[in-house]
């Protein structure tokens, strides 16, 4: 197929890639010979988000081998959420699909997806877990805790949800037009709307290496995407700050009645504990502020999500 002609029904596999040098021409070629099999014309969209091994060598030789691959190199880190976009921007299929490079997207689920896109006409397919894979008690706990609070505080019910998601080009388009820097892909594609449905799947074990998801990371993942579609935590703090006025209210009574009285105050202790928590109160309400500010800060300085390196398997087939 040439990248000039558009078929019908076109999927566009979007698949970013990070320090994935060792699996991944074996996996882009389970993941095309099942969509052959099933008969889905299709293109791969492989985004290489600053690798440090040799992950861009050897999507160079996939390049080679199949001419429905265009690659990206962005020209450092960007993160995951940033690389999908450039991946989603890239894309040119009637239909696309993101899904992670190690294979623990099952390729066997997209015909499935593919057939509810386009013979039951949904414009939407997520793909949700019934198996989160080998986790510990610690991250299934937060990961719950995550998802019933994102649900909450913004109305976005995440739960077991993932990137592996199938996309009317409706739906892409719709989500390109949202202008912010600092990306949710996940809830993004869910705020969207549109006619949508599920399919189930399990996360299948990595064949190599460990996931590039650290403690910190996840956190910071839960952080951002809490504020950026919640400002429930601002009210929170509102909402603590009258209830904290009210007692003060309450001790102030009691301080001048007992002053008045002339009964003797000790109460020490429950001025340091008061001070303790009243400055806690205050430190955690200044650092949500912080959070929703330096958003505020990322977003006005309008740089772009992600800067291109390189680009192969354009419409020539040349680097550029």
């Amino acid at each position: 197929m040439k990248w000039g002609a558009r078929m019908q029904g076109l999927l566009s596999v979007v698949i970013p890639i990070f320090n994935e040098g060792k699996s991944i021409q074996e996996n882009i070629t389970v993941i095309h010979q099942t969509l052959v099999s099933d008969g889905i014309p299709h293109e791969f969209i492989l985004v290489d988000d600053g690798s440090k091994d040799n992950t861009w060598e050897e999507i160079v030789g996939i390049v080679n081998d199949l001419q429905i691959v265009k690659a990206i190199k962005l020209s450092r880190n960007f993160g995951k959420e940033n690389a999908l976009c450039a991946g989603l921007d890239a894309a040119e299929g009637d239909c696309c699909v993101v899904m992670d490079a190690d294979l623990q997207h099952p390729p066997e689920s997209l015909k499935e997806m593919y057939m509810l896109w386009k013979e039951k006409g949904f414009e939407v397919v997520e793909g949700v877990k019934t198996f989160r894979g080998k986790e510990s008690f610690f991250q299934r706990l937060s990961a719950k805790v995550f998802y019933k609070t994102l649900k909450t505080f913004s109305g976005i019910d995440l739960d077991n949800a993932s990137d592996f998601r199938l996309m009317d080009r409706v739906v892409v388009e719709a989500w390109k037009n949202m202008p912010e820097r600092q990306t949710f892909f996940r809830a993004m594609s869910t705020w969207v709307g549109f006619s949508r449905t599920q399919v189930f799947f399990a996360v299948q074990p990595r064949k190599d290496g460990r996931s590039g998801w650290s403690v910190f990371r996840l956190v910071k993942l839960a952080f951002h995407a809490i504020t950026s579609f919640s400002t429930v935590p601002l009210q929170i703090a509102t909402f603590v700050g009258f209830l904290l006025f009210i007692f003060f209210l309450f001790m102030m009574g009691q301080t001048l009645y007992m002053k008045i009285n002339n009964f003797a105050v000790e109460g020490f202790t429950t001025v340091i504990l008061l001070l303790l928590i009243i400055g806690s109160l205050l430190m955690i309400s200044n650092g949500i502020l912080g959070i929703y500010i330096s958003k505020i800060y990322e977003e006005v300085k309008q740089r772009p999500r992600y800067l291109v390196q390189k680009v192969i398997g354009s419409k020539n087939n040349q680097s550029k």
